[in-house]
C-alpha cells in the first residue's frame, strides 16, 4: 500500500542529518579517496584486501550521503503538531512510570529516534500511546516485554 505521506522530522533533526551528511562529504569521503589513492599507488590492487574494503566502505558512504539528500528533500519539517497541552510530534514529554522511575522524551519521526538522546518515535509503542495525550493523563503501553503504565507528568 502506498502512501502519499510525507516523512516528518523535527528543525533539529534536520540540522543533524544535514551535519552528518555535510562530514560524509566533506571529511569523510575525501579521507576514503585519498588512501584509496595511496593503496592503487602501491602498485597491483587485485590480492589487496584492504584495497577492496576501503572501496566497499567508499560506496556504503556514498550510499548514505543519497540516502540523507533523498530523506531532506522529501521530508516535512514540523516545528510541533499537535492540540496545545497535548502530546503531538515534537514534543517534550515526562513521564513517570509505575515504579516510579521518571524519564523524558521527545517525540520525533522514525529518521532521527535515538534513545540514548532521549528521541522516541511517534510510531512507536510508547511514542504512539502518547499522541494526543495531556499531563496528568494515565497511558498504558502494550509492548513485547508487557505492559508499562505511564503517568505523563509535563508535556512541553
Amino acid at each position: 500500500m502506498a502512501t502519499d505521506e510525507r516523512a516528518k522530522l523535527t528543525p533539529a533533526g534536520k540540522v543533524d542529518l544535514e551535519g552528518e551528511r555535510d562530514l560524509l562529504r566533506s571529511v569523510k569521503r575525501p579521507q576514503l579517496l585519498a588512501r584509496i589513492q595511496e593503496l592503487s599507488a602501491d602498485g597491483d590492487v587485485s590480492d589487496n584486501s584492504e584495497y577492496e574494503d576501503v572501496k566497499e566502505e567508499l560506496v556504503q558512504l556514498d550510499s548514505r550521503i543519497r540516502e540523507i539528500d533523498q530523506f531532506l528533500a522529501t521530508a516535512e519539517i514540523v516545528e510541533r503538531a499537535g492540540a496545545p497541552g497535548a502530546v503531538g510530534f515534537g514534543s517534550i514529554v515526562t513521564l513517570v512510570d509505575d515504579e516510579g522511575v521518571e524519564e523524558t522524551w521527545t517525540i520525533v519521526g522514525p529518521q532521527e529516534t535515538n534513545p540514548r538522546q532521549g528521541r522516541i518515535s511517534d510510531v512507536s509503542p510508547v511514542g504512539a500511546a502518547l499522541l494526543g495525550k495531556h499531563a496528568g493523563d494515565s497511558v498504558i503501553v502494550s509492548a513485547p516485554g508487557g505492559q508499562t503504565v505511564y503517568l505523563i507528568k509535563s508535556v512541553q
